[in-house]
């Protein structure tokens, strides 16, 4: 008898379960989260259009035109400009204003702030109060910060005529007026840049620091060499915010005299034009063009610097 041959087939191994679809973070939200988002999203960025896009790209059409805000629009393409740079008498000495605004806080203002970072990371006794005094001004406006250089430079009953027994004419004098007024002006950047440098060497790795100082380098060595190539990002924003404060500053002086006899500024002369009595919103807004053209000069670079690093980190 012959044998049959029983074929007997193994069993089918089964096969691991393939892996869930990934699903976005996006596909995971309900009906209502994804509407709160994108309000979030939206909402933000309809104001910020409405009052920064829209106010800045009519600035630069009317700036091609004589309008005064009542009658037709005229225009006159890029006369504005060659006024404003060759027969406007005030455009000249505002500029050279601003350039000497950010002189001093370039080399005067930063330094100092970056200067008071240092000693109060230190950890001295009393660092604390310290702090809060440098960065007090800060926290005040500049239109605050104009009516506390009133109450000192005053010339009958300023405090520092008074304390000195001194007549000079500290805001009145277009020779000093804004190297007087430029003195507060520092005062209050100086606690800005405190605060950042301060919460850059929060994040130094103290491990450099001590290397350095085993290998033989002094405070100062250690700090150029070694502290203050660390604080790059630190460095890039202070540099900007220096640029943007100098260029933005409208308060202090228009509180003091209105922004004239010695105290003109590029913003200031853009209010003048646009809302005072010639109400010429055209050349205004070419003075603005110009401003915000300054500005944007240094933040594009900033911008670009950031989002290289973001792609790198």
């Amino acid at each position: 008898m012959s044998s049959e041959t029983t074929l007997t087939t193994a069993p089918r191994a089964d096969f691991e379960d393939d892996p869930p679809p990934t699903r976005s973070r996006w596909s995971l939200l309900s009906g209502t989260d994804r509407a709160v988002v994108w309000s979030m999203v939206l909402l933000p960025l309809a104001v910020h259009v409405a009052f920064v896009w829209v106010p800045a790209m009519a600035s630069v059409v009317l700036s091609f035109t004589d309008w005064n805000g009542i009658s037709e629009i005229g225009w006159i393409g890029g006369q504005n400009y060659v006024d404003a740079t060759t027969i406007y008498p005030l455009f000249w000495p505002a500029i050279a204003h601003n350039v000497i605004w950010l002189a001093v806080f370039f080399l005067v203002a930063t330094p100092l702030g970056m200067f008071l970072a240092v000693l109060l990371d230190k950890e001295v006794a009393g660092t604390r109060f310290y702090q809060s005094a440098i960065y007090l001004p800060v926290v005040l406006s500049l239109a605050v910060i104009g009516y506390i250089t009133q109450i000192f430079l005053a010339p009958e009953q300023g405090m520092i005529n008074s304390a000195l027994d001194l007549d000079i004419d500290w805001l009145g004098n277009s020779s000093i007026n804004l190297w007087a007024v430029l003195v507060f002006a520092s005062w209050r950047h100086a606690g800005y840049v405190m605060i950042l440098y301060l919460a850059g060497l929060k994040g130094v790795d103290p491990v450099l620091k001590e290397a350095a100082q085993i290998d033989g380098a002094t405070q100062s060595q250690t700090f150029f060499k070694v502290v203050f190539p660390v604080l790059r990002p630190i460095n890039v924003v202070v540099l900007v915010i220096t640029v943007i404060e100098s260029l933005r500053a409208f308060d202090l002086v228009y509180v003091i005299n209105g922004g004239i006899n010695g105290l003109e500024l590029l913003s200031v002369l853009i209010t003048q034009n646009i809302i005072g009595e010639a109400s010429r919103i055209g050349f205004g807004s070419a003075l603005a063009v110009m401003l915000l053209v300054v500005s944007m000069i240094v933040i594009v670079p900033y911008l670009f610097i950031t989002y290289r690093d973001m792609q790198e980190a």
